[in-house]
């Protein structure tokens, strides 16, 4: 029974999304016996400055996972922003500091590390190639850097934007080798497509898949079908990869591990999901 005693976990983004974490968490909650839920609250663009701090004045609240639009206009309504946050200029989690103060981070790309290291995959010391520096891309390469890789390549068609994402990145990793001239994957350990592109056959493919290196590890964040003509192409060529919805299965333990709730495996969370 949900009543005032239940933690809430507001779960903020345009009106019309399909919210599907409730779908996710909520099951979780009730199998470990935790008095939380998700709650989807639907909330447009220009409402959202004033409402994510009303959000946190009510008594019960423990976070709120924020979907876009709202991702980027969060950075500038918290007062801390974690590294990852501040290198991808967006949020997708909040929560609130025993000080009151609001903290914000981002977890899209804690889900593609966290899916690589169970895969069995060392970062530490792995050349890295990032191909799209949007919102997800940035946070990727947030992460990658976090786990300790010893250089990363970052490219968009939008010179602007990899070079952008590169500026912050050197700000809070400034001994991180650096790149943002080139998609061509040759000779990296780690590959990942964070554009739309290679998603069905006959479509542009991201880089140049014949130039991947056969034992490199590679990803992709589409997650609206799991096998993407990309990684068929990937596949075929012999290399590891990781389909989108593992990143979205990986990054929830860290969610809960920031909201301070009992944490489970994405084994766990995909056997108990109403997904």
């Amino acid at each position: 029974m949900i009543d005032g005693n239940t933690e809430i976990i507001a779960h903020i983004g345009f009106p019309t999304h399909a919210f599907k974490s409730p779908m996710i968490y909520n099951p979780w909650f009730e199998k470990a016996g935790v008095n939380a839920v998700v709650v989807p609250m639907g909330c447009k663009a220009q409402d959202y400055p004033n409402f994510l701090p009303a959000v946190f004045k009510l008594s019960n609240i423990r976070g709120a996972l924020i979907t876009m639009p709202h991702k980027p206009a969060t950075v500038d309504l918290v007062d801390d922003v974690l590294p990852s946050g501040a290198i991808a200029g967006a949020c997708n989690a909040v929560r609130r500091l025993p000080d009151g103060r609001l903290q914000g981070d981002m977890f899209d790309g804690e889900g593609f590390v966290k899916g690589a290291l169970r895969k069995g995959r060392k970062l530490a010391g792995a050349r890295a190639l990032v191909v799209g520096c949007g919102g997800v891309g940035s946070a990727i390469a947030a992460s990658l850097a976090r786990a300790g890789v010893a250089a990363l390549s970052v490219y968009d068609a939008r010179a602007e934007a990899s070079q952008a994402l590169a500026q912050r990145l050197k700000a809070h990793y400034p001994a991180l080798d650096l790149a943002t001239d080139s998609n061509d994957p040759a000779g990296f350990d780690v590959v990942v497509n964070a554009t739309p592109m290679g998603m069905n056959a006959g479509d542009p493919m991201p880089m140049d898949v014949s130039r991947i290196e056969p034992q490199a590890f590679v990803g992709e964040v589409v997650m609206k079908q799991e096998m993407t003509a990309f990684l068929t192409a990937v596949q075929a060529r012999g290399c590891s990869f990781q389909v989108g919805s593992d990143m979205l299965f990986e990054q929830i333990p860290a969610y809960l591990e920031f909201f301070g709730l009992p944490v489970a495996t994405p084994e766990v969370l995909r056997s108990v999901a109403a997904i």
